[in-house]
């Protein structure tokens, strides 16, 4: 009975028998704290890359930006060197057309494509070599005269009907004078006439007072300063019956 029961003993010794190696402790689990630093590493990592991207747009706004800018000031200076021009006007030699401090848009391609045209107010490098705005009276080949037996100046023998732009009161003119415009060349008169340094004084400078149509900058087609006064600069009709 004592075998059958050390036998039973050396066999139920197996499951916990001391021959056999101890089971090794069970391994602590890792620490949750590399797993919180690595954590940590990557939300700062995602958090620079959200700055650099940041940083990245708003280079590429500021760029777009000064791109938009200088893009501007290219358009404008090309607009205002081939295409359009503010002048200022200083005098009243158009009154009252144009007052003083009036500002007005000059087309420069105006004469491009085609020929100056009598009623035009046009700006033209003047006898003085200044910026000057007058209204054109004859062309290339036109024969101007003043005056007629009504006081009105002629053009090819055709008398000009011009109280729609004269100042009041001013006479079309008050200095006689009998032109043949030379081709490619204008004859200029102020609107008031009583207070314009035109063509008409400078008869003696060896081409009668006339301006090269080479020295017009363009043709004034919009008084826009002062608001209250804002106008399409028309060609009077009275230029029309001129042949």
């Amino acid at each position: 009975m004592g075998e059958s029961d050390e036998s039973r003993l050396d066999t139920a010794e197996p499951a916990g028998s001391a021959d056999r190696a101890p089971e090794e402790p069970a391994k602590p689990k890792e620490s949750a704290e590399p797993a919180a630093t690595g954590g940590a590493e990557e939300n700062e990592g995602a958090a620079a890359g959200k700055k650099d991207r940041a940083a990245k747009k708003k280079r590429s706004g500021l760029l777009e930006t000064l791109a938009y800018v200088l893009g501007g000031v290219v358009v404008a200076l090309l607009v205002h060197t081939f295409l359009l021009q503010s002048f200022w006007i200083p005098s009243e030699s158009m009154q009252n057309t144009l007052l003083v401090n009036d500002y007005v848009v000059v087309n420069k391609l105006a004469y491009k494509f085609g020929p100056v045209e009598r009623g035009d107010i046009v700006v033209f490098k003047g006898w003085n070599g200044e910026d000057t705005i007058k209204r054109v009276i004859g062309v290339g080949g036109d024969h101007v005269k003043c005056c007629d037996a009504k006081q009105r100046i002629t053009v090819n023998g055709t008398p000009l009907d011009e109280d729609k732009y004269l100042y009041p009161g001013a006479k079309p003119s008050d200095r006689e004078f009998d032109i043949t415009v030379p081709k490619g060349r204008l004859w200029l008169m102020g609107d008031h006439r009583n207070n314009s340094a035109d063509s008409r004084f400078y008869t003696d400078d060896g081409h009668q007072g006339t301006i090269s149509e080479d020295d017009v900058t363009g043709r004034a087609f919009l008084r826009y300063w002062p608001l209250n006064r804002i106008s399409i600069l028309s060609r009077p009709g009275t230029f029309s019956a001129v042949r």
